[in-house]
């Protein structure tokens, strides 16, 4: 097929960290379809990272009402747009479910969850770069559907281009509200973001990040701003109440934009596996990732500026949400492990 394709419906993916590893793929599909009008379909909760980007056209945030009745209001609203085509980057059933039922005449994705039967272009699993990292997955499917419905394609597989946008206007009112909190201009900014809100086995414990967090801080040239969603404060508060010094406290007091704004002012990002240490990553931020029992060669920040901290254990990856034994992965990954990276990131060394 290479007739044009005016209309096309991206369907993104959840989560945070996934959206911003498929940015690569986002940009090829823009690439690839320059012509067309994209409009990506995304939960309302990563719908601001797509703020100001130049490969989307429109940004629909899929905050629809429980049910069936939520569903197929839903449809009927994606049926006014009159989409050409769409292609799947999220895998669920749902997704192809949703394009079946509104029409879209091409219907491009994996065959995963059951979801063979509605897909008019069922891809291949098999990557042209072999690698077990995510963002291959999506740079396959936009590969894919690039040759199925152009006849050909380009996608770059070893130059990935994974930077985020940020928009400065928000970057500007951060920077002020930073200064306000109590960030010395002059001290290197260190973002640490303590939580992991689907899986709490991905956090490593509150009472090291308290120590982390003092010992940056005697230094006398940091600043420690906690950053983190609504859901993560009692974790933030937590950590305060251990510390002896006083950081700056954002979580749970800032929109998605604002915190990214936030992680591009920063020197250093330090965080669990989750959505911020994607986002640093993707801002090209030194960042600090610690992983415990998730697998960090399928997905994790990807940049040339980003560090993994882990532990192997025997047990791990477990993808777990209540560990069986004594979460060794987690408690092998020591304060003192953490801060010479930090140092090391920083390019400072010890007092």
């Amino acid at each position: 097929m290479t007739r044009p394709i005016p209309n096309i419906l991206i369907r993104g993916t959840n989560w945070i960290g996934d959206s911003v590893i498929s940015l690569p793929a986002l940009r090829e599909i823009r690439r690839a379809f320059a012509e067309s009008r994209l409009s990506l379909l995304v939960k309302p909760w990563v719908a601001d990272l797509f703020t100001g980007a130049d490969f989307i056209d429109e940004t629909i945030p899929y905050d629809r009402r429980p049910g069936p009745l939520g569903f197929l209001q839903f449809v009927r609203f994606l049926r006014k747009k009159h989409f050409d085509a769409a292609i799947l980057l999220q895998n669920a059933f749902e997704a192809a479910a949703l394009a079946f039922a509104a029409g879209i005449p091409i219907r491009v994705g994996f065959p995963t969850d059951g979801r063979r039967f509605l897909l008019t272009h069922p891809l291949e699993f098999a990557a042209p770069v072999p690698h077990e990292h995510q963002i291959y997955d999506y740079l396959n499917i936009a590969a894919q559907s690039e040759m199925l419905l152009t006849g050909n394609s380009r996608v770059d597989f070893l130059k990935p281009q994974y930077r985020l946008p940020v928009d400065g206007e928000t970057q500007n009112r951060m920077r002020r509200q930073l200064l306000s909190l109590g960030w010395v201009k002059e001290h290197r900014l260190i973002a640490v973001n303590p939580g992991a809100a689907n899986n709490p086995l991905k956090r490593w414990f509150p009472d090291r990040f308290a120590r982390l967090s003092d010992k940056l801080l005697d230094r006398g040239d940091c600043t420690v701003v906690l950053i983190g969603a609504p859901s993560e404060e009692s974790i933030t508060d937590e950590i305060i109440s251990r510390m002896r010094q006083i950081p700056i406290k954002l979580t749970g007091r800032t929109s998605l934009a604002e915190s990214i704004a936030a992680l591009s002012l920063s020197d250093l990002a330090i965080s669990n596996d989750t959505g911020p240490a994607y986002i640093a990553a993707a801002l090209c931020r030194p960042t600090i990732t610690i992983f415990g029992p998730t697998n960090y060669r399928s997905i994790c920040p990807t940049s040339p500026t980003s560090q993994i901290l882990n532990f192997p254990v025997p047990c791990a990856p477990c993808r777990l949400k209540r560990c069986p034994t004594d979460h060794e992965c987690m408690k092998q990954i020591t304060v003192e492990r953490v801060y010479m990276a930090a140092l090391d990131q920083l390019g400072l060394k010890e007092n």
